[in-house]
């Protein structure tokens, strides 16, 4: 049975990485639900955020090609309950449909939003939550003219994890 699982892959070449790993999930068939790549809490090193659909059996399969690359350190899966998570949206509504109207007042209250302008024609802001949550705030605003929306890829961190820097750290002892 399929369920979303979360790939961390932590690795020293990112540009060479994403070219292997887009070959593996085409050759599995595989589509990405999204895919961040960032620095992280290590010097010198990136971390991929994967979220794919697919079986336990195919993850698992995945995560033990993956960490054959030798530019990988470590390939961690996590199913949502694991993980937290967040995404973040950037919203343009105009700004005459937002004068005066409690409805989107409490909207706003409600999502916690952050205003990065306030022009004559638009207002642009943006919500850091769960996919969920701005699906549903996305389309509460279509109702309002919503002009203009991007949303980020998922970013993650592992709920039972010592981080990997200490197992790198680790490794390095050994």
């Amino acid at each position: 049975m399929e369920e979303k699982y979360t790939l961390t892959v932590y690795t020293e070449n990112q540009l060479e990485l994403i070219n292997r790993i887009a070959v593996m999930f085409l050759r599995k068939k595989i589509n990405l639900v999204s895919l961040n790549i960032s620095e992280c809490e290590i010097y010198k090193m990136h971390r991929f955020t994967i979220v794919i659909n697919a079986a336990s059996e195919i993850v698992q399969n995945l995560v033990h090609q993956i960490e054959k690359i030798i530019d990988v350190f470590r390939c961690y899966y996590n199913t949502e309950e694991e993980i937290f998570s967040a995404q973040t949206a950037l919203y343009k509504l105009p700004t005459d449909r937002m004068i005066n109207n409690e409805n989107l007042d409490l909207l706003f209250k409600k999502y916690n939003v952050t205003f990065l302008s306030i022009e004559k024609k638009h207002t642009v802001f943006e919500v850091t939550a769960q996919e969920n949550e701005i699906d549903n705030l996305t389309t509460i605003l279509n109702q309002y003219e919503l002009v203009e929306f991007i949303k980020s890829s998922k970013i993650a961190l592992i709920k039972g994890s010592e981080g990997f820097a200490k197992e790198l750290l680790e490794m390095e002892n050994y």
